[in-house]
């Protein structure tokens, strides 16, 4: 790998792993001051409003301009969310700021692997960030549980600035305050970012027009490349297939606090070392599937959707840590497995397709529509008194039920379309078509 890709992992590393510890801090502040339970689940889907409603513009602004520089000004955006949070905005309007600092860093994030590298090394390459990406979901869970606890607060509420009075007095915003100089530790790594020589493609945005009319001019181009990327044969299959994945996994990051709490009895902090027990299993998975295989092999893994889906209705029936522990990290082995492949095809097909920062910006749009839908799905569930194992059963139907029906859409793409499929297989294989 090229030096440049050891920096954007670990800026990757570092933004991850306080976006994942500062959705703990943020469940347990609205659980100290009284929120409901809807309240806490709709962080998840809070998280990605942006992600859909910006996507024609965060596409684009990640064409116009280096990527590294993309991802520093993200990263600030998600500093001011969390010091929005820190005084006294409702946490979920806080978030839904970080989730657009997020939603700003994804186009450049994964946008710049296919600038930097070419397509033999994209699925290694989403393996090693993949991989890095969980292991920063495990520690960033992990870490904040450990922030939110007695032991860690304690020592962070001792520290007394002089003169200054922070008016941070509670746990949860001990733990939030921490998590901004993790983010400002992941600015100072996108700055060390190198420039990758690709030609910028400068945002189509008139200074004397607002933002609404901008926005709105960029519209059709992205349901230009949203079209084109469905339209393909290898893109529509990856594209569905990711966008369920994420739609589902996305949610399961609370469903699994919700599930810790009435099977075992756990609070936040324990639950939260149980949504991490997933994340090592993804991990595994997806370092595995790295060194597995292939770009052009990436189809092969649709069947393991079908059974992730099947494995999570099977959460119901424990209720034991000794069991859950070794389910959970083969349920997220499944998942790091199947999402790995398809991810890296996923970006080479869009890169081929409109270029990198447009593309991921498509996936991202539908990928997180996805996790908005389904959260709003699950709040309103838990609104209507429903209880976790019932979302979970929803959540397990929807997964092996939709990747059965991608399967058939994929065998029907080979049946009708042989010579085009082949096609497309074979610049998968080739470096020179990247």
């Amino acid at each position: 790998m090229k030096r440049g890709f050891y920096t954007i992992m670990s800026a990757q590393f570092f933004s991850s792993l306080a976006d994942n510890a500062l959705f703990v801090a943020a469940v347990e502040l609205m659980r100290s001051n009284g929120a409901p339970e809807w309240q806490r689940a709709a962080l998840v889907p809070i998280f990605t409003i942006f992600y859909v409603a910006l996507a024609p513009l965060v596409g684009a602004f990640a064409d116009a301009l280096p990527k590294g520089r993309v991802m520093f000004i993200s990263n600030a955006i998600k500093v001011v969310g969390c010091l929005m949070m820190l005084f006294g905005t409702h946490p979920l309007l806080a978030y839904a700021v970080v989730g657009l600092g997020a939603a700003a860093y994804s186009p450049a994030k994964y946008g710049i692997l296919t600038e930097l590298l070419p397509a033999s090394q994209l699925v290694k390459a989403n393996g090693w960030i993949e991989g890095l990406t969980i292991a920063s979901i495990i520690l960033g869970i992990v870490l904040g549980g450990q922030l939110v606890g007695h032991t860690l607060s304690t020592q962070l509420l001792a520290i007394d600035l002089p003169v200054v009075d922070t008016g941070i007095d509670t746990a949860p915003e001990a733990a939030i305050a921490a998590l901004i100089f993790v983010y400002m530790l992941a600015a100072w790594f996108n700055t060390r970012i190198p420039h990758t020589g690709v030609e910028m493609r400068p945002l189509r945005a008139n200074p004397q027009h607002g933002f609404v009319r901008n926005l709105a001019a960029l519209l059709p181009d992205f349901w230009h490349c949203n079209s084109r990327l469905w339209r393909d044969k290898l893109g529509q299959i990856s594209l569905s297939t990711t966008t369920l994945f994420w739609g589902a996994g996305g949610n399961l990051k609370y469903i699994v606090l919700a599930w810790a709490s009435l099977a075992l009895g756990y609070n936040t902090a324990q639950a939260s070392a149980l949504t991490g027990v997933v994340a090592i299993g993804t991990a595994i998975g997806a370092i595995v599937a790295s060194l597995r295989m292939r770009l052009d092999m990436a189809t092969r893994v649709i069947p393991l959707g079908i059974s992730m889906g099947l494995l999570l209705i099977g959460m119901n029936a424990i209720g034991n840590l000794w069991v859950a522990v070794p389910f959970l990290i083969l349920l997220g082995g499944l998942g790091g497995f199947l999402v790995v492949p398809m991810n890296a095809l996923l970006q080479h097909r869009g890169h081929n397709l409109m270029g990198a920062g447009r593309s991921i910006a498509v996936q991202n749009f539908n990928e997180n529509a996805s996790i908005l839908i389904l959260g709003a799905f699950y709040s309103a569930c838990t609104g209507f008194g429903l209880s976790a194992y019932w979302a979970i059963t929803a959540f397990g139907l929807v997964v092996a039920g939709f990747m059965w029906l991608i399967k058939r859409w994929h065998k029907n793409n080979l049946r009708q379309y042989p010579e085009e499929v082949e096609h497309l297989l074979a610049i998968a294989r080739s470096d020179k078509h990247h």
